[in-house]
């Protein structure tokens, strides 16, 4: 072998190729379709990104999955964000993936579009188990945020037609970390408490990530237990959610589902207002007229009362929206992924920097192993020793007569010189 040929083991070329693909690639965009997706009771996900030349085995780790809203499948097109590691054992690299979005479609829609279908395939949205509301509630359960004002609407509206119905208000969040929880545990609480007729559950309009909680699998199926109808009342009229195919019966706003409640009572008292019409028109000429003009003035008054008070919750949702957007949870929060991010970072380049020493602390006892001369010992030779403890370099240093100890690779030998040569006069090998 030429001493000038350089030769790496298998490992010191894996810890090379490993600090270079690491290094270069700390962090990175990848476009590619999801195969051999498979999720295992550790958590952990493995699935291989390919496209029409080449694939990239992936790791998506419990941690990071639990972040994604959808359910990655195979044949997904999808942007994947990590950074490339090497796996030794096996001379493989792959991509860690921290976030994973699909291709072409918001993972909120994606997310909405999968749970939708599998409970469509379930029958919880089928029109045979949707119960019809009752005629005439006595008690109404509302779920919702008693700081929004879409509470303020049911009330209002309720309020307005039969001000003696008995209303519970099972309070919960509607956006945000743990709002799903909230409104499932809302309509179990409402459930426990056994004497309600008939539930809305609703929030006013927004975002697809403002309603989403209202599109969770656990929201969902506390609708379809419920014991009692369940009015779905979410957003605006163009909104649709999870909650609205689940529920007994969709409105169009919160205020549409307080009048849907009461509908048939109020269907009554018109008839009796009816009557009581007809009555009237058996009366005095003067009195019919005078009444006439009082229910004309009440109808204005009312109406101009609505209007009122419509454009004052409309403006309390436009300030309401404002609180929420300068939201110091929020900015904490994005505050927290960006920390989460830097440490995830600062682990991966203490790894590398500790691999790297360890594999210069090898190469080091290597070079010191090479280089001690019990080493020689090994190749067959041995090291002579005179009385002084010296080694004995030279045959100037001992004389016919010295002891000396001879070391070999396995013992030692106790021996005593009988004659000794120049350098000329050594034996030829």
């Amino acid at each position: 072998m030429s001493p000038d040929r350089k030769v790496l083991t298998v490992s010191e070329l894996t810890t090379r190729l490993r600090e270079v693909l690491e290094e270069r690639f700390p962090a990175v965009w990848v476009e590619g379709e999801i195969s051999n997706y498979r999720l295992y009771g550790s958590g952990h996900a493995y699935f291989t990104l390919k496209d029409a030349d080449s694939q990239l085995h992936a790791a998506l780790f419990r941690s990071r999955g639990r972040r994604i809203r959808f359910e990655p499948a195979d044949g997904l097109h999808v942007l994947a964000f990590g950074s490339i590691e090497v796996y030794p054992q096996r001379g493989e690299y792959q991509l860690v993936v921290e976030l994973l979005e699909p291709k072409g479609l918001g993972a909120l829609q994606l997310a909405f579009e999968q749970l939708k279908a599998r409970l469509q395939a379930e029958g919880l949205f089928d029109q045979a188990r949707k119960r019809e509301l009752p005629r005439f509630p006595r008690k109404i359960g509302l779920v919702t945020s008693t700081s929004g004002a879409a509470i303020q609407d049911m009330l209002r509206v309720i309020g307005r037609r039969f001000g003696e119905l008995s209303i519970v208000i099972s309070p919960c969040k509607v956006q945000g970390d743990g709002a799903a929880e909230d409104i499932a545990q809302a309509l179990r609480d409402l459930d426990t408490l056994g004497d309600v007729d008939v539930i809305i559950v609703g929030r006013g309009g927004g975002s697809i990530e403002d309603l989403s909680a209202f599109n969770e699998e656990l929201v969902a199926r506390a609708i379809a237990g419920s014991k009692v109808p369940v009015v779905s009342a979410v957003g605006h009229e163009v909104d649709f959610t999870i909650a609205d195919f689940v529920a007994d019966l969709r409105a169009p706003t919160p205020s549409a589902a307080a009048e849907l409640v009461v509908r048939e009572k109020q269907a009554v008292v018109d008839t009796l207002v009816q009557l009581r019409a007809r009555l009237e028109r058996s009366a005095a000429r003067p009195l019919r007229d005078l009444e006439r003009r009082v229910d004309e003035l009440t109808v204005r008054l009312r109406r101009g009362m609505r209007g009122e008070v419509s454009r004052a919750g409309h403006r309390m949702a436009l300030a309401a929206r404002a609180l929420r957007a300068s939201d110091p949870v929020a900015r904490v929060t994005t505050g927290r992924h960006r920390l989460e991010g830097l440490e995830a970072r600062l682990i991966a380049s203490f790894t590398r920097h500790c691999d790297r020493a360890r594999s210069g602390l090898r190469a080091a006892v290597a070079r010191l192993d090479s280089l001690s001369p019990l080493a020689v010992l090994g190749r067959g030779y041995s090291l002579t020793r005179a009385r002084t403890g010296e080694f004995v370099r030279s045959a100037s240093q001992v004389k016919a007569g010295d002891d000396v100890q001879v070391l070999l690779q396995q013992g030692s030998l106790d021996a005593r010189v009988t004659a000794t040569r120049e350098q000329d006069d050594r034996p030829q090998v």
